[in-house]
């Protein structure tokens, strides 16, 4: 039995298999709109769904609809722009030919989230989960790892990519947490809900406006996209429903090293649809994850 305090490990796990989904279906959508409309895509058409997810969480809870303090805000933003931005370098890297590479610089998010949270919000990591995050972040860069890939990580343009990207995406998860905990009196179901409907409102607004002044034709595309388009929103919005429920109840940094198993969900997808068989450096790399993971959820 799972007490509310230790939700947050099926929240996350629900997550990561949610984002597994509406990445693949935004890659499919970036040859045609390119990096930073298939980001859009996420925002935009995930916008009215966290509407519908805040409706029935109202219903559910009987809390009434909270006005936000002077403190949400700078920490909204934050995560709003931070995810932004690291979305759309995250597309950008899966056109790089050293894309493997670049995914294992992604990857450090786990450690950059712990050392964000530590600095801006105080959060405590016993020195077990230290350990945990670090054996589970090698664990991933080894199993990206691929023979003959030396000279990517020694590329400046992948390095940066995936370094900032990863940044980002820290800073994105260490904002809403910290939006979210500003909340009161309400459930924390509520309180993460509410911070997804205005973090989807900003972040659409301001990828929005920015596409009408330098691509209009995008926007355009995009709706000509409507159908996949809406089911990437609806996997978008769904998966940081989950993500935010979770940052409701834990430090950014435990949730982002839980879901690292993100990457074992996509080598079960390579291994049982393409018939695609694991190397031991692989399957080692597993190992590890599996053990940072376990170490994690334990502490």
């Amino acid at each position: 039995m799972f007490s509310i305090a230790s939700l947050w490990i099926p929240f996350t796990l629900v997550a990561a298999l949610g984002q597994v989904a509406r990445n693949a279906m935004q890659r499919q959508l970036t040859g045609p709109l390119g990096a930073w409309g298939a980001t859009n895509i996420r925002f935009l058409f995930g916008f009215p769904f966290s509407l519908f997810f805040l409706a029935v969480v109202l219903a559910m809870t009987g809390d009434h609809l909270p006005w936000p303090t002077v403190a949400f805000w700078p920490w909204l933003l934050l995560g709003a722009l931070a995810q932004t931005v690291g979305t759309g370098l995250m597309l950008l890297a899966m056109n790089e030919r050293s894309f493997v590479v670049t995914v294992a610089y992604l990857k450090t998010e786990a450690i950059q989230t712990a050392i964000f949270g530590f600095v801006f919000l105080g959060d405590h990591l016993t020195l077990l989960k230290v350990i945990a995050i670090l054996i589970a972040t090698v664990g991933v860069v080894i199993t990206a790892f691929r023979p003959g890939a030396e000279k990517g990580f020694a590329d400046l343009k992948p390095t940066v990519l995936g370094l900032v990207a990863a940044a980002a995406f820290a800073l994105s998860a260490v904002g809403f947490r910290g939006a979210i905990i500003t909340l009161s009196g309400m459930s924390f179901v509520t309180a993460a809900t509410y911070t997804l409907v205005f973090g989807l409102f900003v972040q659409t607004l301001v990828l929005t406006i920015y596409l009408l002044a330098r691509a209009p034709g995008v926007l355009k595309a995009i709706l000509g996209l409507w159908k996949p388009s809406m089911l990437a929103g609806f996997m978008g919005a769904f998966a940081s429903q989950f993500w935010y429920l979770a940052f409701a109840l834990t430090a950014a940094a435990n949730v982002r090293t839980l879901a690292l198993v993100e990457v074992l969900f996509a080598q079960g997808v390579a291994y049982y649809s393409f018939k695609q068989p694991l190397s031991a450096r692989e399957l080692g790399g597993i190992v590890l994850i599996v053990v940072g993971v376990a170490l994690l959820v334990a502490a």
